[in-house]
């Protein structure tokens, strides 16, 4: 199973809204673990660290309803290909359409589909994690927001959300997020859904360009082939670390794991750029790191952890990563000096 990630965007959507919240953000962020290089142009993160993000959210703002009061803060979502293929197309209907199978680049939580009912229609799943989650919660009101105030950005301030069904039980009071939404809510629904009315999917967009169009389309889905190869180099460092203490790996032993042949493991990963060894030697070598500076695993439980058959063997690729011994690295970073270096 693939790992659930965000793009850098969220991120730095979120810093420039707690900012302009009034809240520490630099506190937030150091507590949650996150750096600036998460917030790196091409950057995945793991949808994990949103937990860590959320909770120091919380901790420091004293808000249990902190995702739907941060989401009034948002910036407008600006710059990225999904507005580039709003804006080539000819409606607003037709840019949502366009748009919706590239909504992954943004992040792997989002998942609508547009469905069309009678005079209404709604995204439904805009938002998808488990129902009544921390995430899923504070994520959902938070993202919310910031997908109604693009849609109005794109149709002149003229897209009105009717009502919106969120799949969490337990939130806010039901009068703030009309308030802030600008219609009613419901909570504990099967899914999140944002109704509208079905006239707005004919305005015409002022700004279009439907001769960029196929250009931006081909931009969105190299973008989308290269989150398959990232998909591929996650699964791959699954496997490696589910397997690693069973002895030497193979990319053999790897590949069916993964369900196909060797050959074309070895080409996927050829056209990632990178290759099973690279992917072992950096796992192995990260793993070996974080093993030495954070417990006290003898040297030796490290050698059967990081699958090497011998300790030399690990003692010389970890010389020829770190230019340091293992013990010569343990106590450089176990160091009060130096442990949070």
């Amino acid at each position: 199973m693939k790992q659930r990630t965000d793009g850098a965007v969220v991120l730095r959507l979120a810093y420039e809204a707690i900012t302009r919240s009034g809240l520490p953000v630099e506190n937030i962020l150091k507590k949650a673990g996150i750096t600036q290089d998460h917030m790196r142009l091409y950057q995945r993160v793991p949808q994990r660290a949103q937990f860590s993000f959320w909770r120091a959210m919380i901790a420091l703002s004293r808000d249990n309803d902190i995702g739907l009061h941060l989401g009034q803060h948002l910036p407008l979502f600006r710059g990225q290909i999904i507005e580039q293929l709003f804006v080539s197309s000819s409606s607003f209907g037709e840019g949502l359409k366009r748009t919706l199978p590239y909504q992954r680049l943004i992040s792997d939580a989002f998942q609508a589909k547009l469905v069309i009912d009678g005079e209404l229609c709604y995204l439904k799943n805009i938002t998808q994690a488990r129902p009544n989650n921390l995430v899923n919660r504070h994520f959902s009101e938070c993202a919310m927001s910031g997908v109604i105030q693009f849609f109005k950005f794109m149709t002149d301030n003229l897209f009105e959300p009717l009502h919106i069904d969120f799949d969490f039980s337990k939130g806010a009071d039901l009068k703030e997020y009309e308030a802030i939404y600008g219609c009613s809510v419901s909570l504990g629904q099967k899914e999140t859904r944002l109704y509208f009315d079905k006239k707005i999917l004919d305005y015409q967009l002022w700004q279009a360009e439907p001769e960029l169009l196929t250009l931006h389309e081909r931009f969105a889905t190299k973008k989308l082939e290269e989150l398959v190869r990232y998909d591929l180099i996650d699964n791959v460092q699954e496997v490696i670390g589910r397997m690693l203490e069973k002895g030497e790996l193979t990319l053999e032993m790897i590949a069916t794991d993964l369900g196909m042949s060797a050959r074309q493991l070895r080409h996927q990963l050829s056209e990632a750029n990178t290759s099973f060894q690279e992917l072992l030697t950096d796992y192995r070598c990260r793993l070996s790191k974080k093993l030495l500076k954070n417990s006290n695993e003898s040297i030796d439980h490290i050698v059967c952890l990081t699958g090497f058959s011998e300790p030399s063997t690990f003692y010389r690729a970890f010389k020829r990563w770190t230019n340091e011994t293992p013990i010569e690295y343990r106590r450089r970073k176990q160091s009060p000096l130096t442990s949070s270096i």
